[in-house]
C-alpha cells in the first residue's frame, strides 16, 4: 500500500516539474506574439514565486486542516486550470492572473510532497524522487522544442501539460483513500502534521537560518538557469530557438541524471558529502560560463551548472528531520520551500 502511494507521488512530481521550465523555454517566441518588453518574463516568474511564496509558508497549517491526499489533488486541479489559462491568454496580463494559481498549486504539492517523503521514506527515495521532477522539468521543453519544430505554437505545448495535470488531478481524487489508510498504519505522521510552527519561532532554532539562506540561494541559481537560460542561448551565443528550448531540456537532463545517481551514492555517501560536492561542481559550471570562451565550453559549463544542481535539493529536504526533528520538519520544510522560491 506505501509502495502504491510512493508510486502516485513519483507521477505527481513529473508534473510539478512539467510547467517549471515552460515559460523560459518558450519565452523566445512568446515575447513576439505578447508584444511586450523581454524582461517581462521576470515578472510572470515573480508573481509565480510569490504565490509558491504564500502556499509553502501556510502549507503545515493546510495538511493538518485537509490532509496530503486531498491537498495535493486539489493542488494539482489548480495548476491545471492555470496552464490551460495561459495557453488561451490573449495578452500578456492574462499570464500574470494565471500565474497565481499556478504558484499557489505549484507551491503546496512541493512542500506537502516533500515532508510526507523526508518524514515516511529513505535518502534515495527524496533523490529519484527530485530526478521524477526532473524528467518533468525537461519533457516540458523538450515538448514544446519538438512543437516549434513542427511548426505548432507554443500554447499547444501548454494545453498539452495542462491536459495531462488534468488527468492526473482526477486520479489524486480517485486515490484520496490510499493516503487516509496509510496514515493510519503511521503514527509518526500524525505527530509531524500536529505540530505547526510559526515562521519567527522556527528561525529562533539554531541552524533554521542558515538552511533558509542556502535554498534562497541554491534555487536562485537554477531558478536562472531555468527562466533566462534558453534567452541566453538565444540573444547572447545565437542559437535558434526552437534549439535553444533544447538545450534548456539538457539542462534539466543533466540535473534528472545527477539526482539518479544520487540515489545510488546515498549507500556510501552523507547527505552533506553530497551537499558539498553539488556545490563545486555548479562553481566549476558557473566559472565556464562566465570567462569568454568558444561556445562548445559554455555549453559543458551549462551543463554542469545543472548536473551539480543535483544532489543539494533533495539531500537538504532529507536531512530537515534529522537536524530539527520529524515533529517539526513539515513547517520547517514549508519555510525551506518558501525560501527558495524567494531565491
Amino acid at each position: 500500500m506505501a509502495g502504491m502511494l510512493l508510486i502516485l507521488i513519483y507521477i505527481a512530481f513529473i508534473s510539478l516539474g512539467l510547467p517549471d521550465a515552460l515559460l523560459g523555454a518558450g519565452w523566445p517566441v512568446m515575447q513576439p506574439e505578447l508584444n511586450v518588453p523581454y524582461g517581462f518574463a521576470g515578472l510572470a516568474q515573480m508573481m509565480i514565486s510569490g504565490a509558491t511564496i504564500l502556499s509553502s509558508m501556510y502549507s503545515g497549517m493546510l495538511i493538518h486542516k485537509f490532509g496530503t491526499g486531498r491537498l495535493t489533488a486539489v493542488s494539482v486541479g489548480i495548476t491545471a486550470i492555470a496552464l490551460l489559462g495561459i495557453a488561451s491568454a490573449p495578452s500578456f496580463p492574462w499570464i500574470l492572473l494565471a500565474a497565481l494559481p499556478l504558484g499557489l498549486g505549484g507551491g503546496a504539492v512541493d512542500a506537502s510532497l516533500n515532508a510526507y517523503v523526508a518524514n515516511h521514506y529513505e535518502s534515495r527515495h527524496m533523490s529519484w524522487l527530485h530526478s521524477f521532477w526532473g524528467i518533468g522539468a525537461l519533457s516540458g521543453p523538450m515538448l514544446l522544442s519538438f512543437l516549434l519544430f513542427s511548426g505548432y505554437s507554443w500554447r499547444i505545448g501548454y494545453t498539452a501539460v495542462g491536459s495531462f495535470q488534468v488527468l492526473l488531478a482526477a486520479v489524486l481524487i480517485a486515490a484520496v483513500p490510499l493516503w487516509t489508510k496509510v496514515k493510519a498504519r503511521t503514527q509518526d505522521e500524525q505527530k509531524t502534521v500536529m505540530h505547526h510552527l510559526r515562521f519567527f519561532d522556527a528561525l529562533r532554532i539554531k541552524g533554521v537560518p542558515s538552511a533558509l539562506l542556502i535554498f534562497l540561494f541554491y534555487c536562485s541559481i537554477e531558478g536562472s538557469m531555468g527562466l533566462w537560460g534558453g534567452s541566453y542561448l538565444n540573444q547572447v551565443k545565437g542559437i535558434d530557438p526552437a534549439l535553444s528550448a533544447t538545450w534548456v531540456s539538457l539542462f534539466f537532463a543533466a540535473l534528472t541524471a545527477g539526482r539518479f545517481m544520487t540515489g545510488f551514492f546515498t549507500y556510501r555517501l552523507s547527505n552533506n558529502a553530497m551537499i558539498g560536492g553539488g556545490a563545486l561542481v555548479i562553481l566549476t559550471g558557473v566559472i565556464l560560463m562566465l570567462l569568454p570562451q568558444p561556445l562548445t565550453l559554455n555549453l559543458i559549463g551549462f551543463l554542469l551548472i545543472g548536473l551539480g544542481c543535483a544532489p543539494i535539493f533533495p539531500c537538504m529536504i532529507h536531512e530537515t528531520p534529522v537536524r530539527f526533528g520529524s515533529t517539526m520538519s513539515q513547517s520547517i520544510i514549508g519555510f525551506q520551500m518558501a525560501a527558495a522560491y524567494v531565491g
